[in-house]
C-alpha cells in the first residue's frame, strides 16, 4: 500500500532532530509537505557523555547544521532526569532480577512519545514526527493502528508496539513509504551535512561501548557456575546480569574444549537461585528452541488478537514474521489493570484492562527467546501491540 505524508497546510509540527540522516530528511519532507516545522534536539543521557561512545555534541551541532539548511528553528530540550527515572531505572532493575530487556521500546513509549509528544504540545504543535521507519493510520473501526515501514530492512514498528491511540493520533512517520537508500539520496540531493553520516547502532544511551564493560559500572559482579546440559561445571560466569540466552561470543569458554570438533558454546539459561548459568554446544541444541512462552505486561494497540487464530509473530527485532497465536490470557494477582510496566505512565496504555499474562504458542520451535525482551504481533502490515517475555514454556 503507497503511503503518502499528509499536507501540512501551515500547521504546526515539531520533529525530534537526532543528528542523524533519518530524523533530517524527515524534517525536509515536512516542511515540503506545507507544515510548520520546528526541531527538537533531545538530550537523554548524561552520564560520561564526553566519552568516544556517546557524545552529543557532535549530534547537535550536525542537528543546528541540518536546521540551518533546511530553513527550521531548532530547540534542545534536557530529558535526562526523566531519562534516568523512567527507562534507565527499570533497565537496571531487569538486569537484576535475570532478564535481558529492551530499554529502546520503553525510551519510545516514555520518552520520544510522552515526555517529547508533552513538551512539543506546550510549545502550540498539533502533532510530531520522527525518522522511525514506521506508518501508522486510521483503522475502519475508527482507531489508530501502527503500521510496518515499507523498508522491510529497517521496519522499527516492533520498538513502537507499546504506544497507544492518543500517542499515535498525534504521530506522523514521515519515512513510512520510503527506504533507506531512498533518504540517503534524499539527503545527497538536497545538500543535508549529515547526508552520508554512519548509522547509529546500539541500545540508545549506550551506542557501540563495550556493553558489559558499562553494565558492570552499575551492577556488582556475582560469579558462579557455569555448567553444560549434563550438569558438568566447565567454566565460571562473571554475573548472570552479563549474558542473554543465545549468547555465542564472551562466554569465555572456548569451542574446543571437551569436544574435538569445535562446536561452539551458546548460553541457553540461567538459575538464579543457584547462580548458575547454563551453556550448549550448538546453535540447534533442544534446550536453545521452544514452542511456547508466557509473558507480562500486555500492550494492545487496539482490539486483542483473536486466541487460537495464527498471526506473524516476532521475539526479537529483525527476525522473520513466525506463525503464532495467543493460547490463553489471564490477569496477574497485584498485577496493574492497565498492564503498564512498573514505573510506566497509564497514559501509554491501549485498549482498556488488557490481560496481564498471556501464552503464546508457535508453528515451529523458536530459538533462543529471550525472558525480558517483547513478543509482538502482526495482522498483515498491522502491529496489534505485544507483551515482555517471562519464560519459555
Amino acid at each position: 500500500m503507497k503511503r503518502t505524508l499528509p499536507d501540512g497546510e501551515g500547521r504546526q509540527i515539531v520533529v525530534g532532530l537526532s543528528g542523524g540522516v533519518d530524523s533530517a530528511v524527515s524534517a525536509w519532507l515536512l516542511k515540503e509537505a506545507g507544515w510548520q516545522v520546528t526541531g527538537l534536539f533531545m538530550k537523554n543521557w548524561e552520564d560520561d557523555d564526553d566519552s568516544e561512545y556517546c557524545s552529543s555534541r557532535q549530534d547537535w551541532l550536525d542537528a543546528a547544521s541540518v536546521a540551518d539548511v533546511i530553513g527550521i528553528d531548532l530547540e534542545a530540550v534536557n530529558f535526562a532526569a526523566d531519562y534516568r527515572e523512567r527507562v534507565f531505572s527499570l533497565f537496571l532493575q531487569a538486569y537484576e532480577a535475570g532478564f535481558t530487556p529492551n530499554p529502546d521500546i520503553l525510551c519510545n513509549a516514555e520518552i520520544k512519545f510522552k515526555a517529547f509528544l508533552d513538551h512539543a504540545l506546550a510549545l502550540g504543535a498539533e502533532r510530531i514526527a520522527t525518522g522511525h521507519y514506521a506508518g501508522n493510520r486510521i483503522g475502519p473501526d475508527g482507531l489508530a493502528q501502527l503500521l510496518r515501514g515499507a523498508d522491510a530492512n529497517k521496519d522499527q514498528s516492533y520498538f513502537l508496539h507499546r504506544l497507544n491511540q492518543y500517542q499515535l493520533s498525534r504521530a506522523v512517520f514521515p519515512l513510512a513509504g520510503i527506504t533507506k537508500p531512498e533518504v540517503r539520496e534524499i539527503a545527497a540531493r538536497i545538500g543535508l551535512p549529515n547526508a552520508t553520516k554512519k548509522d547509529s547502532t546500539g541500545i540508545c544511551f549506550i551506542g557501540e561501548r563495550p556493553f558489559r564493560e558499562f553494565l558492570s559500572r552499575y551492577l556488582p559482579t556475582k560469579p558462579g557456575p557455569m555448567v553444560d546440559d549434563r550438569g558438568v561445571q566447565v567454566g565460571e560466569h562473571v554475573g548472570l546480569s552479563f549474558y542473554t540466552l543465545g549468547q555465542r561470543k564472551g562466554i569465555g569458554i572456548g569451542g574446543r574444549r571437551d569436544n574435538a570438533d569445535g562446536t561452539p558454546w551458546f548460553v541457553a539459561g540461567k538459575d538464579l537461585a543457584s547462580n548458575t548459568l547454563i551453556v550448549v554446544r550448538g546453535h540447534d541444541h533442544p534446550l536453545l528452541l521452544t514452542q511456547r512462552l508466557a509473558a507480562r505486561d500486555v500492550h494492545w494497540i487496539g482490539a486483542a488478537p483473536e486466541p487460537g487464530h495464527p498471526y506473524g509473530v516476532k521475539c526479537r527485532y529483525r527476525q522473520q514474521d513466525a506463525e503464532g497465536w495467543v493460547q490463553s490470557s489471564s490477569p496477574e494477582e497485584g498485577a496493574a489493570t492497565d498492564a503498564t510496566p512498573a514505573g510506566a505512565s497509564a497514559a501509554v496504555t491501549g485498549a482498556e484492562k488488557p490481560p496481564s499474562r498471556i501464552e503464546v504458542g508457535f508453528a515451529e520451535p523458536q530459538w533462543a527467546v529471550t525472558p525480558g525482551q517483547s513478543v509482538v504481533f502482526y495482522d498483515g502490515e498491522v502491529c496489534l501491540g505485544g507483551a515482555v517475555i517471562d519464560r519459555q514454556g
